[in-house]
């Protein structure tokens, strides 16, 4: 049957998140796939080797700094899966065993409650550092629980503010007030499901009483409210969030008054005391001057919203080089760029004469290096971070105009020697050069190949090391490859513009060239390549399934958007419209089902063995995608194997657990498949799907 709209769709039904029908499908496919590995001894021991590496003690703790001089941690192992918040001080940071005070113990707290609570993050009151807002999500979905902590007594506000699950956001006005975007009731959501409405709420009195500060509208994708505790200037920041790039933003005055940030709405920007900085999208034309997509600007704040257009450029990209971000110490801009995706990072500090500009101290000159902290409050100081494919992290705290020294360095997890990292470029259909990373044996040809991507969102994929990847594939002699395609934000906006909408194809053309150039070069062959990616970029495995299935031998996708006509329809999905288009829209729907997997399933052409993998709990996207792509496939006779976790959310694991199993089903799967050993780890579900097996509600 071919699909052509949403009434066509045989397999609505499954999109019934706990519908007995849809759970009774879920439980099946699952015990088909959860059969198979149950016994293997070597998928066993891959998964122990792989919960081994996320478990392990050695990790670096990374910190966050909350202003405090103390360094702030959420900590996961072994003895405490759901983990630990925790702090300590610098000198103890430094030490190889610090001593750390326990904050907040989640296990004890599930298990005190009696829920499945997983660690969403934390928002402390500014500058007494003596209260918190803890963020709690049930299963490790978006929603979460907020509640009041007391970090003196380290228990939670009985009487404090506390908000039930939802898709919240809140920040710290003072100590008894906050901001709050949450579900109020009826007509509080967006279409996108999240907050349409900001209001302050006052200690002691309801929520329902709070005064609204803020409106967006209903196809909006979010409304919020921001507050700077910085002191001498402190400002309250509101705005809604029209797409996912978008942002129409007002400086709050105490009176109440609305004060709009007058930059290109689809323009970041960050207000550091005194400075405006402001990173473009798009060209902006401001007094005769033409600032193109990708540069940075600063300006005076106070004179801006005055009227004052006196920018400094302070980054301005080219076809090879763009900014991958920047952050603020007290007195200094830090400046994160990318040159054919290789980092480099300088520090900017403004004086009487404009910009002084030199290299951050502590850089090496391999590898790939980020920030992980700054401290804009009290000083200079800053953690970096650096690693690469075969270089595990090493942590750094430097000093703008002082001192660097190594803090921790991560373990090894996989023995490096042999092999080599290197860059290559394919070039795509329309002439792109499309750059790629090639981990592994140089000396190795025509084996196991491991190709992932993402291709949207301006998400960059820079060199990193994984132990996972380099215990569960490298180290059997299988090569890694990361595909840096259009979509991404590694050469700037325009690279992200280039497959944007009606241009998303060309994301999945640089995909195959990439992948013809691993060939061409020797590295693989079509019967060895498998490729792996999630979310957009498990969009982009379901294009490569039905577009280009002669180019690979097995495919996995995990938490994968794949159905382009009701992915608006479908939880978050209506905030992503900007990136893909909107299928109500006749003119956008035809080009999405040009490419749109769920439409484009043939029953007369050949497939590789796939993988789709998912969670219950994922209220980002949702697991119909999955749930229908499967169903659809095997009705035509296709392979595919199907695994739903019943929480995890968007990461499709809610602890290491959870992740060291999906990662050793995945990779197993993709190693069985393509290394040519005999009995696969999945069973070949292939199916003629009758009236049985779609449900009562088809």
């Amino acid at each position: 049957m071919t699909l052509t709209d949403e009434g066509d769709d045989p397999y609505l039904w499954l999109e019934d998140l706990d519908g007995p029908d849809a759970a009774g499908w879920v439980r099946d496919r699952n015990a088909e796939t959860l059969a198979a590995p149950s016994g293997d001894e070597r998928f066993a021991a891959l998964r122990a080797e792989i919960r081994q590496v996320l478990d392990s003690d050695d990790r670096i703790p990374y910190p966050g700094w909350r202003g405090d001089r103390f360094y702030y941690n959420f900590w996961t192992d072994a003895t405490h899966p759901r983990g630990m918040w925790r702090r300590t001080t610098l000198d103890q940071y430094r030490r190889p065993e610090p001593e750390w005070d326990v904050l907040l113990d989640l296990d004890a707290l599930a298990a005190e409650e009696g829920e499945n609570w997983v660690w969403d993050g934390v928002t402390v009151l500014r500058p007494g550092y003596e209260r918190c807002l803890v963020s709690l999500s049930r299963g490790g979905s978006d929603a979460v629980v907020v509640r009041e902590f007391d970090l003196v007594g380290r228990a939670f506000v009985s009487d404090g503010f506390t908000l039930p699950e939802a898709k919240s956001s809140v920040c710290w006005i003072d100590a008894d007030h906050i901001y709050v975007a949450t579900d109020f009731g009826p007509g509080s959501l967006t279409t996108s499901g999240y907050p349409r409405v900001v209001r302050r709420w006052r200690r002691g009195t309801p929520l329902s009483a709070a005064e609204v500060v803020f409106e967006g509208q209903a196809d909006d994708v979010s409304a919020y409210a921001s507050h700077d505790h910085t002191p001498g200037f402190e400002r309250t920041f509101v705005g809604r969030s029209l797409d996912f790039y978008r942002t129409e933003s007002y400086l709050l005055t105490q009176e109440g008054e609305r004060l709009r940030i007058d930059v290109p709405d689809d323009a970041r920007w960050d207000v550091h005391r005194e400075w405006l900085v402001i990173g473009l999208r798009s060209p902006w034309t401001v007094e005769g001057v033409t600032h193109p997509a990708g540069a940075l600007l600063a300006a005076r704040f106070d004179a801006f919203l005055a009227g004052g257009r006196d920018l400094t450029v302070l980054f301005r990209s080219d076809d090879r080089t763009a900014l991958g971000g920047h952050a603020w110490t007290r007195n200094n801009l830090i400046l994160v760029t990318f040159t054919d995706v290789r980092s480099r990072l300088e520090v900017l500090t403004p004086d009487a004469t404009g910009w002084r500009r030199e290299p951050l101290p502590g850089v090496p000159e391999s590898g790939h290096s980020g920030l992980v902290e700054t401290d804009r409050d009290t000083g200079d100081d800053y953690l970096l971070v650096s690693e690469g494919f075969r270089q595990p992290a090493t942590l750094r705290l430097g000093r703008v105009g002082g001192t660097v020294e190594t803090l921790k360095r991560a373990p090894t997890f996989f023995d490096g020697e042999g092999l080599a990292e290197r860059q290559f470029f394919a070039t795509s259909a329309d002439g792109t050069r499309v750059p790629y990373f090639v981990v592994g044996d140089p000396d190795a040809t025509g084996g196991p190949t491991l190709l992932t991507g993402y291709g949207g969102f301006e998400v960059s994929l820079t060199p990193h090391y994984s132990g996972i990847i380099g215990r569960g594939w490298l180290a059997r002699g299988g090569a890694y490859v990361v595909a840096n395609i259009r979509g991404g934000g590694e050469y700037g906006p325009p690279w992200h513009r280039a497959a944007l909408r009606e241009d998303r194809p060309r994301a999945y053309e640089d995909f195959a060239a990439v992948a013809a150039d691993l060939v061409a070069r020797g590295i693989t062959t079509p019967e060895r390549l498998g490729i792996e990616g999630g979310s957009n970029g498990g969009l982009l495995m379901g294009v490569m399934l039905t577009r280009y299935p002669e180019l690979f031998g097995a495919i996995v996708a995990h938490v994968p958007l794949l159905d382009m006509r009701r992915y608006h329809r479908l939880l978050a999905g209506a905030s992503w419209m900007a990136e893909y288009g909107d299928p109500d829209e006749p003119a956008d729907w035809a080009y999405l089902r040009r490419y749109s997997p769920y439409h484009n399933i043939r029953a007369d052409r050949p497939y590789p063995p796939l993988l789709l993998v998912t969670s219950t709990r994922d209220d980002r996207v949702h697991p119909g995608h999955a749930r229908k792509m499967t169903a659809r496939l095997r009705e035509h006779g296709h392979e595919v194997a199907y695994y739903e976790n019943v929480e995890g959310g968007h990461g499709a694991a809610a602890n290491n657990a959870q992740r060291a199993f999906v990662w050793a089903l995945t990779l197993e799967f993709l190693w069985r498949n393509l290394s040519g050993e005999a009995g696969p780890i999945l069973p070949r579900q292939r199916s003629s799907i009758g009236a049985s097996e779609r449900g009562s509600a088809a």
